[in-house]
């Protein structure tokens, strides 16, 4: 994860964040849905940026009554396995705990094993199941939280 700067997500992020959501997700979050995210405040957006200052990930939460929650976190292909994730992970973990978070929780796909092993080292533990939660294609989600 070396030459990679996290920061919190701008409004000059939003157009390369929504071609970002296009590449990894089969039902992305809008620019205008990333862009309402600016003013919650509620919401923890990051951003991390590259040397060369292209974003090469990002992922965001939602905080609210010592409640936290994952809405996405997203790495670009090309970039994965690098410890972006990881590392826009660890931001939002310790975002959660200053913001007085008990927990943080999120959904996963049950197919998505690198993510779940990510999850797993760095203490989330599952807290259940949502059947059919995703679609494109239809699949169960994990639901994994960390508790502070």
């Amino acid at each position: 994860m070396k030459d990679v700067s996290i920061t919190a997500m701008q409004e000059k992020d939003l157009d390369s964040l929504a071609e970002l959501e296009k590449i990894c997700f089969s039902t992305p979050w809008t620019r205008g849905g990333l862009e309402a995210e600016l003013s919650c405040p509620s919401a923890v957006f990051i951003v991390a940026h590259s040397a060369g200052g292209a974003a090469a990930g990002y992922a965001g939460m939602h905080c609210a009554a010592g409640e936290c929650y994952v809405d996405n976190v997203a790495v670009l292909p090309q970039l994965r396995g690098n410890g972006i994730g990881e590392a826009l992970m660890r931001r939002l973990i310790l975002d959660a705990r200053r913001r007085g978070g008990e927990f943080i929780s999120l959904e996963v796909r049950k197919s998505n094993a690198p993510a779940i092993s990510l999850y797993g080292k760095l203490g989330f533990v599952k807290a259940g199941e949502r059947k059919g939660f995703y679609d494109k294609p239809r699949e169960d989600a994990l639901i994994l939280t960390l508790w502070f």
